[in-house]
């Protein structure tokens, strides 16, 4: 087992212009490469898209069609950040959405592509087992652990954030291999961490919007979080008493 001290890892950050990985294009991607100690090589670009940028998208990243329209499109660009990337486990905060759109772009231009092989450490699920920050976003995680600010929402800011972020997440840790033996379990939530119930404890929201969010296509943290909460209702006899607030007047 590698010293997780002395581990290559790459980091990355994709902004687009919007979040069905399928559907939407990268206007712009950071990498890098890094271990506890030093960065060993980085690449950040604006990517043309070749397709509108929607203003709900600009509003969050402040990447505007002028400052993509001279830029190399994805398919120009995507060897080489792959080759990066390499076969190193990759790091990022909800990075299954990275990973996914950076496949669909290699596969939409036939460019060979194994980064979906990559091992993976998602920050978001690491946070939720660290479990002592309110909120898991990265700028909450980044006040949460006095790390810098490193300005705009923007992909390379946003990976040193997320570097930085994971340093403070590992230290509990000594080899990668308990990180992943450590999420390979669904992980117990105690609030919602989307939605209209967003940062309310699973406890107080009612059981009619559980039910709606037990069928539905949620991360497995949150599923699990939710029919862990529905059963201690049940067991409790708290069934009736959330279908029914008048029940005990």
């Amino acid at each position: 087992m590698a010293d997780l001290n002395k581990q290559k890892f790459i980091c990355i950050d994709c902004e687009t212009t919007g979040l069905d990985a399928k559907q939407d294009r990268i206007i712009e991607v950071a990498v890098m490469c890094f271990d506890s100690n030093q960065i060993f090589d980085q690449m950040e670009t604006l990517i043309n898209p070749e397709c509108i940028i929607p203003e709900t998208s600009i509003a969050i990243h402040h990447i505007t069609p002028d400052m993509v329209k001279d830029k190399p499109t994805i398919a120009q660009i995507l060897p080489e950040i792959l080759k990066l990337i390499g076969n190193h486990i990759i790091v990022g905060h909800g990075v299954g959405f990275d990973i996914d759109i950076l496949a669909i772009a290699a596969e939409r231009h036939g460019i060979p592509c194994k980064i979906r092989q990559n091992p993976f450490l998602d920050t978001l699920r690491m946070a939720r087992l660290y479990g002592e920050s309110p909120i898991n976003s990265l700028e909450h995680l980044r006040k949460h652990f006095n790390i810098p600010l490193e300005g705009a929402h923007r992909a390379m800011s946003d990976v040193i954030v997320n570097k930085e972020v994971f340093k403070c997440l590992a230290k509990n840790f000594k080899t990668s291999e308990q990180i992943f033996e450590a999420l390979s379990r669904p992980i117990l939530m105690a609030t919602m961490p989307l939605g209209k119930h967003k940062g309310r404890s699973l406890k107080d929201i009612p059981l009619q919007y559980l039910q709606w969010i037990v069928h539905k296509d949620f991360d497995q943290d949150l599923l699990y979080s939710v029919r862990s909460e529905l059963k201690r209702r049940k067991k409790g006899n708290l069934f009736n008493q959330a279908g029914n607030p008048f029940l005990n007047l």
